[in-house]
Formats: C-alpha cells, sequence, structure tokens
C-alpha cells in the first residue's frame, strides 16, 4: 500500500572524506602517546582505532539495517521502546528505507509537558530502556542524542520511546557486564571498598595499589552523588574529582567502555531535561539485583 516512508542516503564522496580525518586523528593519537603519560594511560590510539571503525560502520547502510531490525526485535513485545520497521527490499549498503514514525521530538520539553506527558514515566522507563538493553539484551543503542529519540504520546500517561538511527550500537564483554553490576550494586550498597576491590581485581589500576587509599577516594567521589535526584547532582565538579582520582591511581581507560560511557553522558543530559526529580538509583538498584540473581544465582546480590 501507500505507507509513508523516509528514506537516508550517503553524501557522495563521504568515504574519501572520514578516511582523510582519521588519518590525523590516528597520527595526533600516536604523537600525545609518544609524548605524554597522560596520554599513554588513556589508551588514545586504541580509543581512535574503536572510533575509526564505528565511524566506517556508519557508511554501511545495510549494517545499519540489519542493527534496526535487531533491535527492533529485541523489544517487539516491549512497551519500553519502538523501532521502524525496516523496508529490506528497498535498502541497499547505501540508501536505507525505513517505516515513518509520527511521534513528538524529544527535545521539546515544553510540548510534551504540554501534551500532558507523564514525564515520571517517561525519565523512568528511559532508565529501564537503557539497563535492558545494556544488561539483558547486551545490545545497546550508542547515539541517543535527542535527534535521535522520540517519544510516542498517543496516549500522554503511558508514553513510550522510539528510537531512529542505529548506526552505532554497543556490545559489552560478559565480564565487562558482571564488572560493571558489581561495581554499581557495590556503590548502590555504598560499599566503598567493594568498588575499591573491584578496580583492582579487574586490573583497571595497578596491582600494587593501596586499597585503603583508593576506597577513601572512591568514597570521596561517590558520597556526594548517592541517592540524590538528578537535579541535585552537579556532574562537573563530580567528573573533575573522576579525573582527578584516576589520574593519581593510574587508572587505565578501557577502550570498550567508551561508547557506553557515551551513551551514559548522553542520557544523563535527557534525562535532567526531561525529568530532573528522577531518582536512578531506586529504578537501578531492583533492576540489578534481578540481573545479578538471574546470573549468578541469590546469593551474590
Amino acid at each position: 500500500g501507500n505507507r509513508p516512508v523516509c528514506v537516508k542516503v550517503l553524501r557522495p564522496n563521504i568515504e574519501q572524506v572520514i578516511r582523510q580525518d582519521m588519518v590525523l586523528l590516528h597520527d595526533v593519537a600516536a604523537f600525545v602517546t609518544k609524548i605524554s603519560a597522560d596520554g599513554r594511560r588513556l589508551r588514545l590510539p586504541e580509543v581512535v582505532q574503536d572510533y575509526d571503525l564505528t565511524i566506517n560502520n556508519e557508511l554501511d547502510l545495510g549494517l545499519e539495517a540489519a542493527n534496526t531490525i535487531r533491535l527492533r526485535l529485541d523489544f517487539a513485545e516491549s512497551p519500553l521502546l519502538y523501532v521502524p520497521r525496516v523496508h529490506a527490499e528497498l535498502s541497499t549498503p547505501k540508501v536505507l528505507t525505513l517505516e515513518r514514525i509520527f511521534a513528538a521530538p524529544m527535545g521539546d520539553v515544553e510540548g510534551l509537558i504540554a501534551a500532558g506527558t507523564n514525564m515520571a514515566k517517561l525519565a523512568e522507563r528511559g532508565v529501564e530502556t537503557f539497563f535492558t538493553q545494556v544488561f539483558e539484551n547486551n545490545y545497546f543503542h550508542a547515539d541517543m542524542h535527542p535527534g535521535n529519540i522520540f517519544v510516542d504520546i498517543s496516549n500522554p500517561d503511558d508514553p513510550s520511546w522510539v528510537a531512529i538511527d542505529c548506526a552505532i550500537m554497543g556490545e559489552l564483554s560478559r565480564s565487562d557486564r558482571l564488572y560493571l553490576a558489581r561495581s554499581l550494586l557495590a556503590f548502590l550498597n555504598r560499599d566503598y571498598r567493594a568498588v575499591a576491590r573491584l578496580q583492582l581485581e579487574s586490573g583497571w589500576v595497578p596491582a600494587n595499589t593501596d586499597l585503603d587509599a583508593l576506597t577513601e577516594v572512591v568514597k570521596a567521589v561517590c558520597e556526594p552523588v548517592f541517592n540524590k535526584p538528578l537535579a541535585e547532582i552537579e556532574f562537573g565538579p563530580f567528573l573533575v574529582t573522576l579525573f582527578g582520582a584516576a589520574q593519581d591511581f593510574d587508572l587505565q581507560v578501557q577502550p570498550q567502555l567508551v561508547l557506553l560511557q557515551k551513551t551514559l553522558l548522553n542520557i544523563e543530559g535527557l534525562g535532567r531535561q526531561l525529568y530532573p526529580e528522577l531518582d536512578l538509583w531506586s529504578i537501578a538498584r531492583p533492576f540489578m539485583e534481578r540481573w545479578m540473581t538471574a546470573q549468578l544465582g541469590p546469593e551474590t546480590t
């Protein structure tokens, strides 16, 4: 039938432009690594290499089509997230044809409120969508800026999310997911020594690190944000303290987690705009406890 569609087309010669930019980025990373100890700790060549793969994946619309189909399947029966249908017969590696969706732009917070949207429910569903993607499906949308996220307000009291542009997707190894889950649960239980011990066990800080000193620093960084709603957390000072601590303890950057960290920053920004009263921790705790129990048995939580 005559159903409306959206068509995404690659720009002409874009591959060449990106190749030139990436050569420059690789050179800069190599140079900074050569002249700076911090540069080595940040593992810039590996981060740039990961980014190179990511951006080249964005140039393959056939891959984006496959990503979109997989994410749509992951949430096929879920009220949390809708992903548009792919018209595979009208798609190629350079042309992607999708079902056209009609939804409110996530960035129009005033419009969402004026439409009577249940903002608390929307924000909570956003957090749950994120945790479901990262921990249960191990497949997360890693480009969640406001241009890619919409809200279905056909029933404003029961809003749900709509995601487009599945060019950049993230996956984590089981060990990384377990490390993150254990760290998050230790944080939620205010067990800062356990958070510090996990950093040591995972090899993220050198083996000779003083556990007591690291515990004190973890506590100093984490305690000010604990149990506060988003509106009351000052993320700027928090990040400055965190990076300072990472420097002092020679914490290694984990390139495989860069996409996740980028996604977290995106989501934190969305949450602040949408519903600053959101209590992230009260939603996170039961989710993480359920997931850990399913993974490792009841004695772990």
